[in-house]
This record gives C-alpha cells, sequence and structure tokens, in this order.
C-alpha cells in the first residue's frame, strides 16, 4: 500500500514592518508568483493570541490536501511572538523609529496589511482565515486594504467584541493588567531554562491538555521573554479595545464573511453567537456541532481543515 506523499512545509523569518515576523508556507513556495501556472488564489491564516505558525502546522497542512493541492496556504505569525532565529533582532534597526505601537493591536493589524502588499501579487485572491482575534484584525484589515483584492473572510472563533467581559475575559484580564509585570518576571526567569526542561515540564501538562509533539515543541519555542512579553501586551490591549462590535464594518462585507462560533468557547460565549445571529439574519453565522474548542488547533485541526475546505471550494471554483 503506498503511502500519501509528504506536504511540503517552509519555515522564514523575516522582517515586516520592521518587526521579527515567522511564515510557515504550505505548497510550493520557490518562485512562485513566477511560474506559468501560478495559483490565482492565497489561502492567509492569522492566528489567534500568541500567535506563533507552529500551532497551525497540522491545519495548513490538511487544507492544502483537501483542495487537491491547487492553492497555496500560509500563516503569517503575530509580529515578536517567536523565537529568533540566532542573529536577528526583535526590531529592524532601520526601521526602530518608524513603528508606531508595533507590538499592539493596532501595529498587529498593519504588519498583516504590510505583509500582503509586500509578499502577494495584486492580481491574486485572497482567502484569509482568521482564529480568535485574528478575525477581529481580518474585520480591520477588510475596512482598510481597499487595494487588496479579498474573495472571501473565514472567522473562526472570532473574538470581535467585549473580550474582557466574556468568562475566559474575566479571569485573563487581571492577569495581563494587574498581574503582567509579574508574568514578565516569571517569564524572564523560566526563558533561562533549558529546553529540555521546559519540554520536561510542558509533558507533564500535555497528560492534562493532551498536547501533541508538534504544540510541545511550539510552546517551548514560545517560552523566552521577549516573545511572552509581546503576547502579554497584546493581550492587554485586546481587552481594552476590542469591546463594541463593529456592526457597520461586519455590515459593509457580510456577503464575503463566515462566522464560526464554538458552543463551549468561553471567549465567545453562545449569546454573542445568538446576538450576532440576530442582528445579522442573513449572514453567514454557523454555530459549531462538534464540540471544538476554541483553541481548535489542539486536537481538532485536521477536521477544522476539512469544514474550510467545503466553505471555500465553490469560490474557489469560480476563479
Amino acid at each position: 500500500m503506498k503511502s500519501e506523499p509528504e506536504v511540503p512545509l517552509h519555515e522564514e523569518f523575516t522582517y515586516v514592518y520592521g518587526m521579527a515576523t515567522q511564515v510557515i508556507k504550505c505548497g510550493p513556495w520557490k518562485d512562485l508568483w513566477k511560474r506559468k501556472s501560478a495559483p490565482k488564489a492565497l489561502l492567509l491564516v492569522i492566528p489567534g493570541n500568541p500567535g506563533l505558525p507552529g500551532y497551525y502546522r497540522a491545519f495548513l497542512k490538511k487544507l492544502y490536501s483537501c483542495l487537491n493541492q491547487q492553492y497555496p496556504v500560509w500563516v503569517v505569525g503575530q509580529a515578536g511572538h517567536c523565537k529568533l532565529p540566532k542573529g536577528m533582532k526583535m526590531i529592524e534597526e532601520m526601521d526602530v523609529n518608524k513603528l508606531d505601537d508595533g507590538f499592539g493591536l493596532r501595529g498587529q493589524i498593519e504588519h498583516k496589511l504590510s505583509f500582503i502588499r509586500k509578499n502577494v501579487p495584486k492580481d491574486v485572491k485572497l482567502v484569509l482565515i482568521g482564529h480568535s482575534i485574528g478575525a477581529h484584525m481580518i474585520i480591520e484589515m477588510m475596512k482598510r486594504a481597499q487595494d487588496v483584492e479579498i474573495l472571501r473572510s473565514l472567522l473562526l472563533f472570532p473574538t470581535v467584541e467585549r473580550m474582557a467581559a466574556s468568562p475566559q475575559g474575566k479571569i485573563m484580564t487581571p492577569l495581563v493588567t494587574w498581574f503582567r509585570y509579574p508574568l514578565y518576571m516569571f517569564s524572564y526567569f523560566t526563558s533561562f531554562l533549558p529546553d529540555r526542561i521546559k519540554h520536561f515540564m510542558l509533558r507533564l501538562a500535555s497528560v492534562i491538555l493532551h498536547l501533541d509533539d508538534a504544540t510541545l515543541a511550539t510552546t517551548i519555542d514560545f517560552l523566552n521573554f521577549d516573545s511572552v512579553v509581546n503576547a502579554v501586551y497584546l493581550a492587554n490591549q485586546e481587552m481594552k479595545q476590542v469591546v463594541e462590535r463593529d456592526n457597520t464594518g461586519i455590515r459593509k462585507h457580510l456577503k464575503k464573511l463566515t462566522f464560526y462560533y464554538g458552543t463551549i468557547d468561553l471567549w465567545c460565549p453562545l449569546q454573542y453567537y445568538e446576538e450576532m445571529k440576530r442582528d445579522f439574519p442573513d449572514g453567514d453565522i454557523r454555530l459549531c456541532e462538534k464540540g471544538f474548542k476554541h483553541a481548535f488547533v489542539i486536537g481538532s485541526s485536521e477536521e477544522m481543515a476539512e469544514m474550510v475546505a467545503d466553505w471555500v471550494r465553490d469560490d474557489l471554483a469560480r476563479l
């Protein structure tokens, strides 16, 4: 019996908007847009927080396979959340004075737009896939990116309103506001631990959390001082700024939006789904019937990818 060919993944580190950025690309990547048979569309994942592309490896590979390996699938990490290769700095020296709160929420949105404009030709259509805070970022991107051709936006477990007031937000808000600096100190000291010690500690936690090896490795990469500081700083801004739902922006782009809510999601409780469904009866607003967690990348990546492929297949077929 023949085994399926390995799906190609390419990891790279670069500067986008002056900030260190990790990108993972699924499918051919070298001279991709120069080929005669260059794809007409790109699927781009905007992650949650912490926004490390490594968490989405299985999702990318399955989605690429489900679409018959016809369209590249990329994930661009949140700026400053990655473990840097040796010799790379968190901020590009030439752009230090140009950044406007680059690691904050608004800066991360501009970071994603800058990545698209720098790396995706204007005639290539985009399918944006936003997870958690990535969903909020995509709505903001659609408002600002008149020059970007967005075919469809899929918002998975979307934190687009009342984050601090959600059940999970009530727990996390004190941690990322009042206890932010003790968290920084803790991350500073743990960053000196050898990776094998971090791996052992996380391996114990994985018995409860059911983490696979890829998730463990990504989490170990995240446990360094700079990455934790940037992720906590972003979370702090999320709690303060993601309050009222942007009904105007949603209504303007409603025909291109798909919302997918969870039934057990403490960041986006069922009430948020019901109110969204009530306020936008003509929208494509769906409720998970499979019991996926908010962090679907832990345990449900392949199932989620299969569903996403079904949602976009007709749009891609019309290209």
